[in-house]
């Protein structure tokens, strides 16, 4: 595995080709985009177990909920907008029917650049933390990308899975494992914690090193388990730290910072501070860009953080 900048969704195909043989009840389902989500990677190796459904996703979530139901462990593919704009069909034919179906959306937030507002998922977090049973994950790089497919095999419950298009640094060291429900501390800080999730889990990563060097000292946690949420590192976060940071490429509403919200409602003690795409549509830019604008920069991170404790 590359240790250069990959996307999550290349490492996704390239663990799914890797572990067909040892878990012959994976089968993987497409609707048209098979280049762009990677699954391609698991058709050329297995294609006795991977299903081109065309444009048709709705269809592709029946069928996906009925392959589960039947004892496969399907992974559906398409973009994150795409699948999670099938929400009806995902309520029903998979929550509601307890099917342990994973549901793979790439393409997530204004990460991916040119192709713009119409094919990113900014709200799909917010939809999927709704139903019942339903696990929504974001691996930070790739090496928790690969681990956490491979726990997706066994996971007895239907899951999201959010990928970037844009190539992420890797921040895990080999070895590393993944559990749903756990966050991973990449880094130490005494004056305050950032719960980070995704593609901009490295931009926060840039930021906090900038912001150490000023003599700010953040703790930085991959927050990969938006639901279930590790409530016992966040009970220990807001007793150790006054200000609580979540920073995402998804609404403010909704995502991981909506999640944290939630938790600290019930649990007080600090200042929570939500960064991300705030009440607007995404558009057409590079992703650099669009990360400048939308404030997900390490430049633009640092600044907001510097605000907070000001």
């Amino acid at each position: 595995m590359s240790t250069k900048p990959v996307a999550t969704r290349q490492i996704f195909g390239e663990t799914l080709a890797r572990i067909g043989e040892k878990y012959p009840e994976i089968v993987v389902l497409d609707a048209d985009l098979s280049k762009s989500t990677k699954s391609e990677l698991f058709a050329k190796k297995y294609p006795n177990r991977f299903f081109e459904m065309g444009i048709s996703e709705a269809n592709m979530i029946g069928v996906g909920a009925g392959l589960a139901l039947s004892g496969k462990v399907p992974f559906i593919c398409s973009f994150g907008a795409f699948v999670t704009g099938r929400f009806d069909q995902i309520r029903m034919s998979v929550s509601y029917a307890k099917a342990r179906v994973r549901i793979v959306g790439t393409h997530a937030g204004v990460g991916i650049g040119e192709d713009g507002h119409s094919q990113m998922a900014l709200e799909d977090l917010a939809c999927m933390r709704t139903l019942p049973e339903m696990a929504v994950l974001q691996p930070g790089d790739d090496l928790e990308t690969a681990a956490m497919v491979e726990e997706l095999v066994h996971y007895p419950h239907p899951a999201y899975l959010r990928l970037t298009r844009q190539n992420v640094p890797r921040l895990h060291k080999e070895g590393t494992t993944f559990k749903i429900g756990k966050f991973q501390k990449i880094s130490d800080g005494s004056d305050g914690v950032v719960f980070a999730t995704g593609g901009v889990l490295s931009t926060a990563y840039e930021a906090i090193q900038a912001l150490k060097q000023g003599g700010l000292s953040l703790e930085l946690v991959n927050a990969s388990s938006i639901k279930p949420l590790d409530e016992t590192y966040l009970s220990q976060a807001i007793q150790k730290h006054k200000e609580i940071i979540t920073i995402e490429d998804h609404y403010v509403i909704g995502g991981l910072g909506g999640a944290v919200a939630e938790y600290m409602a019930e649990h007080p003690g600090s200042r929570l501070h939500r960064i991300g795409v705030y009440d607007t549509f995404g558009q057409s830019g590079t992703p650099e860009d669009l990360y400048e604008h939308y404030g997900l920069s390490a430049t633009k991170l640092k600044e907001q953080i510097q605000k907070i404790f000001r």
